[in-house]
């Protein structure tokens, strides 16, 4: 018998902060955030004592489809009957299958899939390819971008606050602002192995570059002889409304780095890809990266039925349609409380709401916690309240949010008021 959700919940609390992280057990309690999570299910989760959250933040874009969605636990639950884990000597088919059907279906001329276990990964991955594949050792990333936060990927990234304590990073690498085209281009010469760039900056802010911004990118790239590496952790699997946010301008990067909704929501599970040309080091020598666990047969089959899913479902037009209504929505609140509101933007079902200042945000955030409903700010711009519901999220759940959202920000406003 579970024991009584009270206590299970106190008891929780104090393991994280003995055996885990004593300050982030000081963050959640404070947010309101406290509850033990126990079931999920489509965008709602239910805690041990059985209330019901909405989920807005969609474990920060790894759930696209959703809690514990059928197709992808039922191909899970196969697997694991067969063979949970890979001998690594022989072949695999569920990876063999999913990179198959990852080369389909991604931008043209990606031809090679390497699986690993998260984005950070990925992006490492990246990063080493492209010096492999061009002799060079420069790395051109943007201020405000948001990589990962292993050691490599955590280079490429843009701010401050989580590089300093972990200093010094990989050396040369140049930061120029996000979306500025003729930055890019100064910064770009014969030493620089790859840019690095995400379509949209997610813990950025959900930053939109200009229309122009990735195909100048790639004509950068290719003037210079580097690899351009696009970041699609965040915004790749239809959560832009285009499967890849890259296909929107036409731009077929040199490597694509992906994870997050790659898994379905059920397993952790990264990959990147990359053009033939740029992948011979590591055709050369097929043991040069690898990964005891990445592309392992339970991953993998969780990932063929998530991008099966979401393309049978149409998962990146739900993702559009469910946007446009919700930004309009949001565009007429904003209109109510300009005074601490500066911005709502986004494509499709990843937007972002900017207010005057962090205060503000957190503010906002807890009074959606104490409603039930889970959102959280961008890691790189805490004023930025980030909005990314799984892709199957009702009409009637967004409306939800909706009252819930004005109602906390009504209770935000009366706080700040002198």
């Amino acid at each position: 018998m579970q024991e009584d959700p009270e206590k299970l919940a106190e008891k929780t609390l104090e393991q994280y902060r003995r055996f885990m992280n004593p300050g982030m057990a000081s963050l959640l309690r404070f947010m309101g955030l406290d509850a033990v999570e126990w079931e999920g299910e489509g965008a709602v989760v239910r805690d041990a004592a059985g209330n019901e959250y909405l989920d807005f933040l969609g474990g920060y874009g790894a759930l696209n489809l959703g809690h514990r969605h059928p197709a992808v636990v039922a191909a899970v639950r196969e697997q694991l009957d067969r063979l949970p884990l890979s001998s690594k000597i022989l072949l695999s088919k569920p990876a063999a299958d999913l990179a198959q059907l990852l080369c389909e279906v991604g931008p043209p001329g990606l031809e090679r899939v390497f699986f690993c276990n998260s984005g950070a990964e990925a992006v490492e991955g990246a990063l080493k390819l492209a010096r492999a594949a061009t002799g060079r050792k420069k790395f051109i990333a943007a201020t405000g971008g948001f990589h990962g936060k292993t050691l490599g990927a955590l280079s490429v990234c843009g701010r401050d606050v989580y590089r300093q304590p972990f200093e010094p990073l990989l050396a040369d690498v140049a930061l120029v602002p996000f979306g500025d085209a003729a930055a890019l281009e100064a910064a770009t010469d014969s030493e620089t192995a790859a840019v690095i760039l995400e379509p949209i900056q997610g813990e950025g802010g959900v930053n939109i570059p200009p229309d122009d911004y990735l195909p100048r990118a790639k004509e950068t790239c290719d003037r210079a002889g580097c690899i351009l590496i696009l970041d699609e952790v965040q915004t790749g699997l239809g959560r832009t409304g285009f499967l890849f946010e890259c296909q929107r301008s036409g731009v077929a990067p040199d490597i694509m780095a992906l994870a997050k909704s790659l898994g379905g929501g059920v397993m952790p599970l990264g990959a990147f890809m990359a053009k033939a040309r740029v992948w011979r080091p590591f055709e050369e020598n097929p043991l040069l990266h690898s990964s005891t666990f990445g592309g392992n047969p339970l991953a993998c089959a969780a990932g063929l039925a998530a991008v099966k899913t979401i393309i049978e479902e149409k998962l990146p037009q739900q993702a559009a349609e469910k946007g446009s209504y919700l930004m309009q929505r949001l565009a007429d609140i904003k209109s109510e409380y300009e005074d601490i509101i500066v911005d709502v933007r986004g494509r499709g079902l990843m937007i972002g709401v900017e207010f005057r200042d962090s205060d503000v945000a957190a503010l906002v955030i807890a009074g959606l916690a104490r409603r039930q409903v889970l959102a959280a700010y961008t890691l790189n711009n805490p004023k930025v309240l980030r909005l990314q519901p799984p892709l199957i999220v009702s009409r009637e759940q967004l409306d939800s949010f909706l009252a819930t959202f004005s109602e906390s920000l009504s209770q935000a406003k009366s706080l700040l008021a002198p």
